[in-house]
C-alpha cells in the first residue's frame, strides 16, 4: 500500500510539473490527446471493477469507472469549446 501511495505522490508531482510548462497553444492539441488516454482509464477501470475480489475492491473500480467518464466528457466538452473559438462567425 506504501508503494502505490509512493508511486502516485510521485506520479501527481511529475504530472504538475510536466502539465504547467505547456504552452497555451498547444493546449488543444494535447486536451484531445489525453481524452484518448482517458478513454483508456476508462477501460481500465473497468478490468478493475471487473476481476476485483472483494466489495471494497469493487467500489474503488467503480469510483474509477466514473471519474474517468466525467473526466472523459468533460475534457471533450473544453475541446469543443476551444475549437467553437476558431470557427468564423456568420455574416448576416
Amino acid at each position: 500500500m506504501l508503494e502505490n501511495l509512493i508511486v502516485f505522490v510521485l506520479a501527481s508531482f511529475i504530472g504538475f510539473e510536466v502539465i504547467s510548462k505547456v504552452p497555451q497553444t498547444l493546449h488543444t492539441p494535447l486536451m484531445s490527446g489525453t481524452n484518448a488516454i482517458s478513454g483508456i482509464a476508462i477501460v481500465g477501470a473497468l478490468m478493475a471493477a471487473a476481476m476485483a475480489g472483494g466489495d471494497w475492491a469493487k467500489w474503488l473500480g467503480f469510483a474509477a469507472l466514473v471519474v474517468a467518464t466525467i473526466n472523459v466528457i468533460g475534457g471533450f466538452m473544453v475541446t469543443d469549446r476551444m475549437l467553437q473559438m476558431f470557427k468564423k462567425k456568420e455574416k448576416n
